[in-house]
C-alpha cells in the first residue's frame, strides 16, 4: 500500500565533476522495515544515503518522505523530516561528554540555561534501553572506537527519527554487540519506523534485513530478499568475485621471535589497570589474532606496542628492548601499524594521497632524498599503492577526504604493507571494505606472512580471526584469558571466551 511506503527515492543522480557517483537510482523503503543497501567499495552507497540525510544535493531525482515530496537544503532539514544517519566514520567532540554529544545543538532548557539534569536523565535512559553499555557522563576522547558508534546511535535517538541510516554500524563490534544493536534496530521497526543499513558483512545482512538493494558502479542491479538469496549470490551482483578464503599454510612458522611483550601494564597507579601483566610473542611468519569485546585491553596493547602509552614491563622487538623508544624509532626498525581509526590516526583527510603515502615514513628513501622531501618520490609510492591495492576514486593528486572509507582502508593498508616491516601491527584491517577487498587484503596478508612478516591482528571480526591467525590470544578484562588453536574453534566458542562465559580450561564459568 502507497501509505506504507515511508521513503521513496526516484531516478537520483549525483555527479562529481565526470565522474557520475549515482546513475538513476531508484529505491523504495517501506515502513516498520530494514532496508540493507549493499554494493562494493565506491559504488555510490553512502553517496546515496548523503543525498538522503540532506548532506548532499541531487543533481537530478525526487525524493518523497511518507509520501510528500521534499527537497533538503541541509543536514538539519532532514532531522526535522524525522530522518537520523548514523555515519561509518564519528561526527564526535572528543572534549565533550556523552550525554553532551548527544543533546549538541538540541540542548532542554531556555536559550539562556541548559537543564544538564534533564540532558543526562534522557540520555541515561535512551542508553539503557536500548541496551547500550555507556557511561553518559565519560569523556568521548576516552572511549574506545564501538563506543563512540554507540555515541553516534544515541544522537540520532534522541531526536526521535523515523527513519535511521546505519554506514556500517557493526564494522568494529563483536556479535555479542552487534546482536544488542540489532534488537534495539528491530523494536525501531516494530513501532513503524525504518533502518536503512548498508554493510559488507553479507552474513548479517541476510540476519536482519526485510529487502536488500544491490548498487554497483553507481547503479541499481538487484532488489532482492533474504529468503530469496545466498551470500554468493550477493557477492556476484556486487563484485563478481568468489567469498574470500584462506589456503592451508604451507610455510612454517619461523621460529625467531619477532616481537615480544613481558609483563606489560597499562593504568593509573591505585586504579584497575587497563591492560593487566600481559605477555605474548609473534614469531616470524606468525599471525596471532587478538579476540576481545572493545575495551578490554586491546587498544591499550596497541598503544604500549607503538610506544604511545606508558607501561611497566618490557617489550621486545627482534630479542632487542624497545620500552624506552619513541614512535618513531620503533617504525624505523620497522614496526608497520594499520590503526583502529583510520581518520585519526591513518590518514590527513585535507592532504593529498601523494602526502599520505609518506605518512609515518617520510625519513626514509624514496620519500627522502638527502635532506629533503620528495614529493616525485612519495607520488611515486602512492600510485604504486594506488595500482596494488585497487585504490579507487582518484590519483596521487586526489585529498584523501575524496575517497570512500573503504578505499582509504586499501591506502592504508598498501602504505603499511609496502614497508617492509618486520612486524605489522594490524588493527580491523578490513573494516568497511568490500568482499573484492578484503579477499586482496586477506591475500597480501598471508603472502606477507610467507615472506616471514609477524603479524599481531586484532580484529572484531570473528571470521577473519578465525581464518587469518595461526594462534588465537582472548583478551577479557585487560588479561589473556585463553590462547585457542583457530583450527579447533568456532566463533561461537570463541565468542564465549570473549565474554567470560567460558574458561581457560575449558569450562563453562
Amino acid at each position: 500500500m502507497e501509505q506504507d511506503v515511508l521513503v521513496r527515492l526516484t531516478g537520483i543522480v549525483k555527479r562529481f565533476g565526470a565522474f557520475v557517483a549515482n546513475d538513476r537510482i531508484d529505491l523504495t523503503v517501506k515502513a516498520g522495515t530494514v532496508h540493507a543497501i549493499v554494493g562494493e567499495n565506491g559504488a555510490g552507497k553512502s553517496t546515496l544515503m548523503k543525498i538522503l540525510a540532506g548532506e548532499e544535493h541531487p543533481d537530478e531525482g525526487t525524493i518523497e518522505i511518507a509520501g510528500t515530496p521534499r527537497s533538503f537544503r541541509s543536514p538539519r532539514d532532514a532531522q526535522q523530516a524525522g530522518i537520523g544517519i548514523v555515519h561509518q566514520h564519528f561526527l564526535l567532540a572528543d572534549a565533550l561528554r556523552v550525554w553532551e554529544n548527544v543533546v549538541l545543538a538540541d540542548e532542554p532548557g531556555s536559550a539562556f540555561r541548559l537543564d544538564s539534569k534533564a540532558a543526562r536523565s534522557r540520555v541515561a535512559s535512551l542508553a539503557e534501553q536500548n541496551d547500550f553499555l555507556v557511561d553518559v557522563n565519560a569523556v568521548v576522547r576516552d572511549l574506545g572506537v564501538g563506543g563512540r558508534q554507540r555515541v553516534e546511535i544515541l544522537k540520532v535517538l534522541y531526536r526521535d527519527a523515523r527513519i535511521i541510516i546505519l554506514d556500517e554500524p557493526t564494522a568494529v563490534l563483536v556479535p555479542s554487540e552487534a546482536q544488542s544493536l540489532f534488537a534495539a534496530m528491530r523494536r525501531f521497526t516494530e513501532a513503524g519506523a525504518a533502518v536503512i543499513f548498508i554493510s559488507h558483512k553479507l552474513d548479517e545482512v541476510l540476519d536482519f534485513a526485510d529487502e536488500i538493494t544491490v548498487i554497483r558502479a553507481g547503479a541499481v542491479v538487484g532488489r532482492t530478499t533474504p529468503a530469496d538469496s545466498s551470500a554468493s549470490d550477493l557477492a556476484a551482483l556486487m563484485v563478481k568475485v568468489a567469498m574470500p578464503t584462506v589456503a592451508p599454510r604451507e610455510v612454517p612458522v619461523g621460529d625467531d621471535v619477532v616481537l615480544e611483550a613481558k609483563g606489560v601494564t597499562v593504568g593509573e597507579a591505585g586504579e584497575v589497570p587497563a591492560l593487566d601483566d600481559v605477555s605474548l610473542a609473534v614469531h616470524s611468519g606468525e599471525i596471532v589474532g587478538i579476540a576481545g569485546v572493545e575495551g578490554n585491553g586491546q587498544s591499550e596493547l596497541l598503544m604500549a606496542l607503538l610506544g604511545r602509552a606508558r607501561h611497566t614491563g618490557t617489550i621486545a622487538m627482534g630479542g632487542r628492548d624497545i620500552s624506552a623508544l619513541p614512535t618513531e624509532t620503533r617504525r624505523a626498525r620497522g614496526m608497520a601499524y594499520i590503526p583502529e581509526d583510520r581518520h585519526r590516526d591513518g590518514v590527513v583527510l585535507s592532504m593529498a594521497l601523494r602526502e599520505n603515502a609518506a605518512l609515518g615514513y617520510h625519513a626514509r628513501p624514496p620519500v627522502k632524498r638527502g635532506p629533503w622531501f620528495s614529493r616525485s618520490g612519495a607520488a611515486g609510492v602512492a600510485r604504486s599503492i594506488i595500482s596494488r591495492f585497487d585504490v579507487r576514486g582518484g590519483d596521487v593528486s586526489t585529498p584523501a577526504s575524496a575517497l570512500s572509507g573503504g578505499n582509504q582502508q586499501k591506502f592504508i593498508v598498501g602504505r603499511e604493507l609496502g614497508s617492509d616491516p618486520r612486524v605489522l601491527i594490524a588493527a580491523h584491517p578490513t573494516r568497511g571494505v568490500d568482499i573484492g577487498a578484503q579477499s586482496a587484503v586477506w591475500s597480501e596478508l598471508t603472502a606477507a606472512r610467507d615472506k616471514g612478516l609477524g603479524t599481531l591482528l586484532v580484529s572484531a571480526d570473528l571470521d577473519e580471526l578465525l581464518a587469518l591467525s595461526d594462534r588465537l590470544l582472548v583478551f577479557y578484562r585487560g588479561r589473556i584469558v585463553a590462547e585457542l588453536d583457530p583450527r579447533a574453534v568456532d566463533a561461537q566458542e570463541l565468542g564465549e571466551y570473549m565474554t567470560g562465559v567460558r574458561t581457560r580450561t575449558g569450562g563453562v564459568a
